[in-house]
């Protein structure tokens, strides 16, 4: 459990050096890299709502909400970043 743990806290500190040293310009390629990585997280996650058991099947839909809201939320930064690259 503490081996667990201690992952996600270096993932938690890793992945906010990386996303703050990106530049500005590379931000709507790493949004969509984003999205695709928490589709695919989605599909883990209901996954684990079938094999978990009763906790698992609460985690897994927890999880299920939060990367359904990373995911829309991606998109729709996406889309914003890239109409103001439009003509008007």
């Amino acid at each position: 459990m503490i081996d667990i743990f201690t992952v996600f806290i270096l993932a938690i500190f890793v992945g906010n050096e990386i996303i703050n040293k990106v530049p500005p310009t590379l931000h709507t390629p790493l949004m969509s890299g984003s999205n695709a990585i928490s589709g695919i997280a989605i599909v883990g996650a209901i996954i684990a709502t079938k094999l978990g058991g009763e906790i698992g099947s609460w985690l897994g839909f927890i999880a299920v909400i939060f990367a359904t809201i990373n995911v829309v939320g991606g998109f729709l930064v996406t889309d914003r970043m890239l109409k103001m690259f439009k003509k008007r």
